[in-house]
């Protein structure tokens, strides 16, 4: 071969296009309070969200089988009914203690040495304090760099360990019944709000916060009223923020599987399609800052 075509060659070589590998992601769907009936509906539908976009590839933390707690008996029972109930209690108990055991294997995938495979973590649904092997390792991988995405009771999580509530940005306080709002769209040019316009209709178990502070995050969706008793205020629902050099998206939607999933043949629909598939580009876009593959201002709003 002349050197010519040798050099003619070698530069197409160049010429092409290198890809990057997709970003890993892992998500945490793991409870130890309220377990969402949407939990698998959400491993669902972040996963197809990997698929078709191509930009991440995802791992699951799933939940170890609970055990389930025997009914305690009335004061009335006979004695016969008590014992037998002791003795459930007992195996229980073991079983409790076996499931913990399981649930510890199972984050064992958060420690700070397994958290190097990952570019973010996802707490989709996530309940209750966490046996993590190292929660402020967890914390300080997030503020190195790296993303963190949460979802509905991602909230609801940690209470226990307030330096997770300052990292996400505020903590569940309560949510009254299902119901419909207009959420307000804070960032019309935000890639993860663009396509919901000024105000954005979806119904879904909304939640109330404290220990939020809105000075400390970029507002997305909010509204400007109780979702319930409808007085007047400043009710946020999905934003973002930066932890140290880290990523924090976080929305408080999710409750409902037809949030998630655009299904027209979903029973018991009060989204229709059209709402899901908003909420899976809001979503998406949030996962996409939060590995880096996704550009967002992350600077807090000033407040009117």
């Amino acid at each position: 071969m002349s050197k010519i075509w040798f050099n003619v060659i070698l530069a197409a070589g160049l010429a092409l296009p290198v890809y990057a590998a997709p970003k890993k992601v892992l998500v945490v769907t793991t409870t130890l309070g309220f377990r969402h009936s949407s939990i698998p509906t959400a491993e669902k539908i972040i996963g197809k969200l990997a698929k078709e976009s191509g930009a991440f590839d995802v791992e699951y933390v799933q939940q170890p089988t609970e055990p389930k707690q025997p009914a305690k008996p009335k004061p009335e029972a006979d004695e016969a009914t008590k014992a037998a109930y002791q003795a459930e209690m007992e195996k229980y108990n073991a079983a409790r203690k076996d499931f913990m055991g399981r649930m510890k294997q199972a984050l064992s995938k958060l420690s700070p040495e397994n958290l190097k495979n990952y570019d973010a973590v996802i707490f989709a649904n996530t309940t209750g304090d966490l046996p993590l092997p190292d929660p402020q390792g967890f914390l300080d991988w997030i503020k190195a760099g790296h993303g963190f995405v949460g979802m509905h009771s991602a909230s609801d999580t940690f209470h226990g360990f307030r330096p997770y509530i300052d990292m996400i940005g505020g903590e569940f306080q309560s949510h009254g019944a299902q119901v419909g709002v207009d959420a307000i769209n804070e960032d019309k040019t935000c890639p993860a709000c663009k396509h919901l316009g000024d105000t954005w209709g979806v119904f879904d178990e909304i939640y109330l916060f404290k220990n939020f502070t809105r000075g400390n995050v970029h507002a997305l969706l909010s509204l400007d009223k109780e979702p319930n008793k409808k007085t007047p205020g400043y009710y946020p629902v999905s934003w973002i923020k930066k932890y140290g050099q880290g990523r924090v998206f976080y929305t408080s939607l999710g409750h409902r599987e037809d949030v998630w999933d655009d299904d027209p043949n979903m029973k018991g629909r009060k989204n229709p399609p059209e709402v899901s598939k908003a909420y899976q580009q809001h979503i998406l876009a949030g996962i996409k800052w939060a590995v880096g593959l996704e550009t967002m201002d992350a600077t807090p709003q000033k407040q009117q």
